[in-house]
């Protein structure tokens, strides 16, 4: 058939031409909307202009076709062979083309909005400037394709292969790339913020001044990267691998990265406020020095020399721990829920609920804090909802006295990182002391738990510093001993000893000074 019968039968009605042979034809600027070319072989052909909108062109062969400029809205490409097409300003929006082949296909500056790329390959493709928002790019191969200047923006690229891609300065915001191919790829100064990279293979790649605010990195692989001058403000590094990565001068602030391996990377630089130093593997990490100002401008200074930065940067995250000698209730559960809620209004220091451990015995409250000189104060405000709260709390007071009379006995403790420790110490347990009795006052949740059996139980109170070293603040005489004389048993269960007897059991000055030296305390 030729091109001038095509399109005679076009015009009289006629949309079914399944299969045709038109090899090296030229139908530049046909108006064929809605047209059945499926399975035709269109190879070299001239489309230029052409109006395809709509049009099924499954399973076609368009190898080396010229459709730059062409309207192919919401056509049917699925299966389509369009090897190293002219595809330039082509109009590609809503199209379907899963499992299309378009391996070298010039793409340059072409709309491929919402279009259906599921499994497509586009190997070596230019799409440099191309429109590919809200695009379906799963499992798709991209390898070493050209994406620079191209918005991706709401794209889903879950799994798909970008091996060696060029994506400088693209727009890929909020796009799904979780578990995708990245390795070696050029993302530098790229728009990655709030995009999901979970598991992505981002191995070698170049993410150099990269916005990647906001971005799920959670598990992903970043072994070797450049992320020099990168936005990573606020994003999940949760169990993110940097090995050997290069953070240098990085954006971190806020960051969430417990589990993060760091072992050899290079972190110079690096801005760093309000990010957890604690969870961390960074053995053999180079770091002079990093910025601890609010808004990365460097008006905060840490430096570090030789290995101090270890006294930064450490595995073990400090934690408290509250041990109930006792099964936890629903009631309790709640009672508590709602005490530690409203806690957390009056004291910052609280951040999140507490993980709890449920056993058929006893439960663990876990709370987690940022630094080592919190662990004190914090401990004292978190036992509030427990009968065991005034005990504890004078053994957290009378620890801070014994470190306060030990400094004044010893006052060149060269074992102490810094005299700092101390004062800083007693002014946040002051401040502690003071929102512990602004809460017991006006917090009337903390009344209702403390008043169930729950929280009349036993506890225990364990705090673990950033050197893994752990110091027992309180241990209630009856702790683990409930049944074990049935003559002194009170209403609990648990053997009736006094109080006062109890008050003033504490741990040994050296336990306790041991436990401070510990401590990974970095100055302003």
């Amino acid at each position: 058939m030729t091109v001038e019968e095509l399109l005679e039968k076009y015009a009289a009605g006629v949309l079914n031409f399944s299969g045709i042979e038109l090899s090296e034809a030229n139908l530049s600027g046909a108006k064929l909307s809605g047209v059945n070319l499926s399975h035709a072989n269109l190879s070299i052909v001239n489309l230029s202009g052409a109006n395809l909108s709509e049009a099924n062109l499954s399973n076609a062969k368009l190898n080396v076709a010229r459709l730059s400029g062409a309207n192919l809205c919401s056509a049917i490409l699925n299966n389509a062979s369009l090897n190293v097409a002219n595809l330039i300003r082509a109009d590609l929006s809503r199209a379907q083309l899963r499992g299309a082949s378009l391996i070298r296909a010039e793409l340059i500056r072409a709309d491929l909005s919402r279009a259906d790329l599921f499994e497509a390959n586009l190997s070596s493709a230019d799409l440099r400037e191309g429109t590919l928002r809200q695009a379906n790019l799963r499992h798709a191969n991209l390898n070493e394709a050209v994406l620079r200047g191209a918005s991706l923006t709401g794209a889903n690229l879950e799994m798909a292969n970008l091996n060696a891609a060029d994506l400088n300065r693209s727009d890929i915001t909020g796009a799904n790339l979780r578990d995708a191919e990245l390795r070696q790829a050029n993302l530098c100064h790229a728009n990655l913020s709030g995009a999901d990279l979970s598991g992505a293979n981002l191995r070698w790649a170049d993410l150099s001044s990269a916005n990647l605010r906001w971005a799920d990195l959670s598990g992903a692989k970043l072994s070797g990267a450049n992320l020099i001058g990168a936005d990573l403000s606020n994003a999940n590094l949760t169990n993110t691998s940097l090995v050997h990565a290069n953070l240098t001068q990085a954006k971190l602030i806020r960051a969430e990265w417990i589990g993060a391996d760091l072992t050899g990377a290079t972190l110079t630089g690096a801005k760093l406020y309000a990010t957890s130093r604690f969870g961390l593997k960074t053995e053999g990490m180079t770091c002079e020095w990093i910025d601890l100002s609010p808004t990365g401008d460097r008006s905060i200074i840490q430096k570090f020399h030789s290995e101090d930065s270890r006294d930064f940067f450490n595995e073990t995250p400090p934690t408290i721990r509250i041990i109930v000698d006792a099964a936890l209730e629903h009631e309790a559960n709640f009672a508590l829920a709602g005490a530690y809620y409203q806690i957390a209004q009056e004291y910052r220091g609280i951040k999140q609920p507490p993980s709890m451990e449920n056993g058929s015995r006893r439960t663990i409250f876990s709370f987690r804090v940022d630094s080592d000189e919190a662990l004190f104060p914090t401990a004292y405000i978190a036992i509030l909802p427990f009968l065991d709260a005034v005990s504890t709390q004078n053994n957290i007071f009378n620890i801070l006295e014994i470190i306060n009379n030990e400094i004044v006995t010893n006052p060149d403790l060269s074992s102490l990182k810094s005299p700092d420790i101390v004062k800083k110490l007693n002014i946040l347990l002051e401040q502690a002391m003071s929102k512990a009795t602004t809460i017991k006052q006006m917090k009337k949740n903390i009344e209702v738990a403390a008043k169930l059996n729950f929280c009349k139980a036993p506890t225990q109170i364990i705090l673990t510093n950033s050197s893994a070293h752990t110091l027992i603040v309180y241990d209630n005489p009856n702790f683990g001993k409930r049944f074990i004389n049935r003559s002194t048993l009170n209403a609990s269960g648990y053997d009736d000893i006094s109080s006062e007897s109890t008050k003033y059991i504490l741990p040994s000055l050296n336990m306790i000074m041991d436990f401070v030296k510990g401590f990974h305390y970095i100055s302003n």
